[in-house]
């Protein structure tokens, strides 16, 4: 199935945060939405849904479990049982409410800078401390997990782990081999993963997603995966995240949490999950052939109007980590790229003390969309420098 991103036109009609925060003239991407068109089986299960005038409260079971598993499975080799699998309305409500579960107050928490920038957040919600233990590597040789951090980060006291699985904002997916090595790890010293895969299903060719749960019986023991379908459907606004488990002691914490955190639910989020577990396959593969182009065609465009600007290109999500520090344009390049090229890009800077100089674009849109984006921050460069030689 060819799916390709609306015209810009259209998207400009939409409501939502990526359409609404900036003026007409800047190319937003930055907020991790997609411009691609729903999936034509969720867009039919939810206007049948308010045909029928189903917005009520969600139900206490659903279909998701089953739905979510079977995707799991064929798309991964991942065994879930169903009946460890738990609905709230979005991933960091479900971080929040785990963590407050298996940390005592000011146990620490380690996360992997850059990372996903409210998890910085998110981890003091809970009442816990950031433990930070940065990714090793770089763009030239790619990142990793700094095992022998994690192991003296546990050491010292630390009782969970919120890692990113694939990567925000590099685009790592996190080998098997590291994986099992964080489990085991963590079953030494007593502590919790919680892995966080919500762009699991947004990897490319010669990459593989590897789910926590299915590294090890170790990974089984002491993990949780929090997921939903929003990243790869486009259904943020819907609210609707899943808990998963595999064993005791975890399975009997998040299925006992109180019922408010599953009542958070929405129905409409629900029933577009569930038909796009279903029945969104098709539409996911064009998808990931569209963005796979882009990533490609992203490099093209820096080699030739932004070579000082560094890329990976990134084994999953839609997400592109940029260097500019040869640019010289600060320690929050996205500033600058916003008031003189009309590009919103994510600042870099919330993702950690090691994004000072970086940038994080959203590769979910249009090429045309894409390759303007980056003239334009050509041309912002040619007028700094212009500026910088005229004084």
């Amino acid at each position: 199935m060819d799916v390709t991103a609306e015209p810009l036109e259209t998207l400009r009609t939409r409501t939502s945060m990526k359409w609404r925060a900036q003026p007409d003239d800047v190319l937003p991407l930055f907020v991790a939405e997609s411009d691609f068109p729903l999936a034509t089986p969720v867009a039919g299960a939810l206007h049948a849904a308010i045909a029928r005038s189903d917005t009520g409260y969600a139900p206490p079971t659903s279909d998701l479990p089953e739905a979510f598993a079977s995707f799991a499975a064929e798309r991964w080799g991942w065994q879930v049982d169903p009946a460890q699998v738990w609905t709230t309305t979005d991933v960091g409500v479900a971080i929040v409410e785990t963590l407050r579960r298996v940390t005592k107050p000011d146990d620490g928490v380690i996360i992997n800078p850059p990372v996903y920038f409210p998890f910085f957040d998110l981890v003091v919600e809970s009442g816990a401390e950031l433990v930070e233990v940065p990714l090793l590597g770089g763009l030239d040789e790619g990142w990793s997990l700094d095992l022998d951090g994690i192991e003296r980060a546990f050491a010292a006291g630390a009782r969970a782990y919120l890692l990113c699985n694939p990567h925000n904002p590099v685009g790592r997916a996190h080998s098997a081999e590291e994986l099992r090595a964080v489990a085991e790890l963590a079953a030494r010293y007593g502590a919790t993963v919680l892995s966080d895969e919500i762009h699991g299903p947004l990897s490319y060719p010669g990459s593989t997603f590897t789910p926590f749960l299915s590294v090890s019986d170790a990974a089984r023991e002491i993990g949780v995966c929090v997921t939903a379908a929003s990243k790869a459907f486009n259904l943020a606004g819907l609210k609707c995240a899943m808990l998963v488990t595999a064993a005791e002691p975890n399975s009997r914490i998040i299925g006992s949490m109180p019922l408010e955190v599953y009542w958070r639910t929405s129905i409409l989020g629900l029933i577009a999950s569930i038909a796009a577990y279903r029945d969104g396959g098709e539409w996911l593969d064009g998808v990931l052939a569209s963005l796979d182009a882009n990533r490609l065609l992203l490099a093209d465009l820096l080699a030739k109007h932004l070579p000082e600007v560094g890329y990976r290109m990134p084994e999953a999500t839609y997400l592109a980590w940029l260097d500019f520090r040869e640019l010289d344009w600060g320690a929050d390049p996205a500033e600058l790229a916003l008031e003189h090229a009309r590009v919103a890009l994510s600042n870099g800077p919330p993702f950690g003390a090691s994004g000072a100089g970086f940038a994080r674009l959203n590769l979910a849109c249009s090429p045309e969309v894409l390759t303007e984006a980056v003239r334009r921050l050509a041309a912002a460069r040619a007028s700094a420098s212009s500026a910088a030689t005229s004084t």
